[in-house]
């Protein structure tokens, strides 16, 4: 008898835990970027200013070669009071490139800031997006495929991406 009431409350719990899952769904959202117009336009964007300013910098250190280059040549005919100068020259160009470059790409750089003009407006569109078809449809959770670290499975049945690049357009 007493089994009997314990299978009963155990079979009649598992029903409790069963009915009050959680919807869950998948989005992958690197997917749904790369297939907007408006986010490949600033990505290209993007790697051309990182371009440019590359060449920048690399054009800043032929010079710091050129003067290092002047230098070792020199060296035999300069006194201590020369060298002294041309190394600190030398030194001083080097920290102003070592500037530029955190300037250009430091994490409060020129490309971090306008990554965040260029991008954010558009990543923000995807989460509304995802934010609204989780709430029509009474998701709980939506997680991002691209950037699951632990997730290790998913089925093709919980994958909405599909569904929400149709709502971004």
């Amino acid at each position: 008898m007493i089994k009997n009431v314990v299978l009963f409350l155990f079979i009649a719990f598992s029903t409790v835990n069963v009915a009050s899952a959680q919807r869950v769904a998948i989005v992958d959202i690197a997917r749904l970027l790369e297939n907007m117009p408006e986010y490949t336009t600033a990505q290209k964007q993007l790697d051309d200013l990182s371009a440019t300013w590359r060449a920048e910098i690399n054009a800043e250190m032929d010079k710091i070669k050129g003067l290092y280059n002047k230098y070792q040549a020199e060296l035999p005919l300069l006194n201590d009071d020369m060298k002294r100068k041309r190394e600190d020259e030398i030194t001083a160009k080097e920290k102003d490139v070592r500037e530029l470059q955190k300037t250009r790409f430091g994490a409060d750089g020129n490309l971090f800031a306008k990554r965040e003009e260029l991008v954010k407006p558009i990543q923000d569109k995807v989460y509304k997006a995802i934010d609204d078809y989780a709430k029509e449809r009474g998701y709980d959770l939506i997680l991002d495929k691209s950037s699951a670290a632990g997730v290790l499975f998913v089925s093709d049945a919980i994958d909405k991406t599909a569904d929400i690049a149709k709502k971004i357009k």
